[in-house]
């Protein structure tokens, strides 16, 4: 079988030695209009059709989600094989432990262990298990790493043995910063080169995770999603998570923020809406000329809360600011790169953009999201600044005076008004022995 049925690779214009898989030439051959289609399932056809004849991939998968949104035939699926994995230190030791006891099992049965390794690369980044013991000196960095390497030295003994022993497996030890920051501010390329046997091959970056906010790699148009353990290891071990076919409600962004008015105003109101409007299982995809009036960090900010409105993934389509944020982070080797790939591919997003087809649409004006404040008990409820009092004291009204103590009967004060202890007893106190009568005994 054919591991490019419908000819659609070529070499990539401009860069010397890489080729691609040209969604273009579905357009070409009628399979597909690729240009009204969402970033989003853009970058899902492209995982098919570099896949179609493999065995995970068909062609009628490929012509199935290139009619997207026409409804699927019955029993389709996306078998999605993301380009890397990323694991945090407390659920990717487990992984890796069971790596290490299929070695084992294969060396028992006389074969070769090496041949048990990650088909798709893998990143750990230490974040979870660090602790704090030192702090308000110049030296509690130092100590606390200290201390983190002595109470975990088994476990660290066990990922640097891994990182060795397996050929695409790297480990980002503890002090480097929590698993999303180093996601996004190092380990994301948004383009991705692979060697196969017809040579090295560009392809987007995506991925899966093994925590909930994974998600905020798809600031940088980077489509990535949390899962299970056991989901990490199947893709790890070269196996697609199969996806019914996806339904996209995009997000047009109109304008701009008001000064004063932060991301995190932004995203209390984006998560208001779309927890009214209903995301659960659906991607979401931000478009619109308001997208050029937010910041990387503010778009990671709206990507990491996809699991308080309950999406599968909130992407942002890669554009200028992408480019900007990639050669400002230490990346910059990557930025031509990115730039001539997304462009070959219709995957660049300008302000002159028509707008994609999406399965729903919502529009949210940015110059309309005022100040406000989350809670007041649960993280993804919004309160504007100005009716945050009210909002406080209706959650927690203020409880009735208590009532004075009767001073029918004996009085427990003793002679010069001194609480006596006995007399207190006698009065019926419960509360424990008063402070008076503690210094006067």
């Amino acid at each position: 079988m054919s591991r490019d049925p419908f000819g659609a690779r070529a070499d990539l214009p401009g860069v010397d030695g890489v080729s691609y898989v040209r969604l273009s030439t579905l357009d070409e051959t009628g399979v597909a209009d690729t240009s009204r289609l969402p970033y989003t399932v853009r970058v899902l056809l492209e995982m098919l059709l570099r896949n179609a004849g493999s065995i995970h991939v068909s062609e009628d998968d490929v012509r199935a989600l290139a009619a997207w949104p026409a409804p699927a035939p019955e029993g389709a699926a996306v078998p999605f094989l993301p380009a890397r994995v990323i694991l945090q230190d407390f659920t990717g030791v487990p992984a890796v432990v069971d790596l290490a006891a299929m070695r084992s099992a294969m060396r028992r049965a006389g074969g070769d262990p090496a041949k048990v390794d990650p088909l798709v690369p893998a990143d750990l980044v230490i974040d979870h298990s660090v602790q704090v013991d030192a702090y308000g000196t110049r030296f509690a960095f130092a100590r606390n790493i200290e201390r983190e390497y002595e109470r975990n030295f088994e476990r660290y003994a066990l990922l640097r043995w891994a990182q060795g022993a397996f050929g695409s497996f790297r480990v980002v030890p503890p002090g480097m910063g929590i698993v999303h920051q180093v996601n996004l501010e190092h380990l994301g390329r948004v383009v991705q080169l692979r060697d196969t046997a017809e040579g090295r091959v560009a392809v987007p970056d995506t991925l899966v995770g093994t925590d909930s906010h994974t998600t905020m790699i798809d600031a940088l148009g980077i489509l990535g999603w949390g899962v299970g353990g056991i989901e990490a290891e199947a893709v790890l071990l070269g196996e697609p998570l199969v996806l019914p076919t996806p339904i996209v409600v995009g997000v047009e962004f109109r304008g701009a923020l008001q000064v004063g008015v932060t991301a995190t105003d932004l995203v209390l109101t984006l998560t208001e809406m779309l927890r009214e409007h209903g995301v659960v299982g659906k991607f979401v995809e931000f478009c619109g000329a308001g997208i050029s009036a937010l910041t990387i960090p503010d778009r990671a900010t709206l990507s990491n809360m996809a699991p308080e409105y309950g999406a599968t993934a909130s992407t942002f389509p890669v554009d200028a600011e992408t480019l900007h944020f990639l050669a400002t982070t230490g990346r910059g080797d990557v930025v031509d790169l990115v730039e001539r790939y997304t462009k070959a591919q219709g995957l660049f997003r300008t302000d002159d953009d028509a707008t994609p087809e999406f399965s729903e649409l919502l529009t949210l004006d940015l110059d309309s999201v005022e100040p406000s404040v989350a809670g007041p008990r649960r993280p993804q409820d919004r309160v504007p600044l100005g009716q945050a009092p009210g909002s406080f004291a209706a959650a927690y009204p203020r409880e009735p005076a208590p009532a004075r103590l009767s001073t029918a009967g004996p009085s427990p004060r003793g002679a010069g008004g001194r609480l006596s202890w006995r007399r207190w007893r006698s009065a019926g106190g419960r509360c424990g022995r008063p402070a008076a009568a503690r210094s006067s005994s």
